[in-house]
């Protein structure tokens, strides 16, 4: 996985582009991974960005855009390390939905996690430890 905090810090503060336009950067996640049939950036793209960063610094990124598909991807940690796969769940825990990104650090009951898709752009954002699914070390 060599580059891969280089390529993240990369893509850092890339947004959605208002309106009815993609932004092209976004939709390279996709395209780039093989989701040529994604053609709008309103589609989640928290795993997108994680498969496409995993990709590109010489990974396999998972087949779907399902976020929670990261929890049979890797090797499961309970002690992650900056940049491991953090997932957590959305809306409640038993829903299908899921949040992924690049675990950055833990903090006062608070995941800090680099990602996609977090307030609309690549950014660093906080998410409550109670929200954890799981870590995963990327191959």
């Amino acid at each position: 996985m060599n580059n891969l905090l280089n390529i993240i810090a990369s893509q850092y503060g890339i947004r959605e582009v208002p309106g009815v336009e993609n932004n092209p950067e976004i939709m390279k996640y996709f395209h780039e991974t093989g989701r040529e049939w994604v053609d709008s950036e309103t589609t989640a793209w928290c795993d997108a960005f994680v498969d496409w960063c995993v990709w590109k610094a010489g990974g396999m990124p998972t087949p779907g855009l399902n976020a929670r598909e990261w929890l049979r991807y890797g090797v499961e940690t309970e002690t992650p390390e900056p940049l491991d796969i953090v997932v957590f769940w959305r809306e409640k825990v038993d829903s299908w939905k899921g949040h992924v990104g690049f675990f950055w650090k833990k903090e006062d009951g608070y995941i800090y996690t680099y990602g996609g898709n977090q307030n609309n752009s690549v950014c660093i954002q906080p998410y409550h430890t109670g929200r954890l699914l799981g870590y995963r070390k990327h191959e």
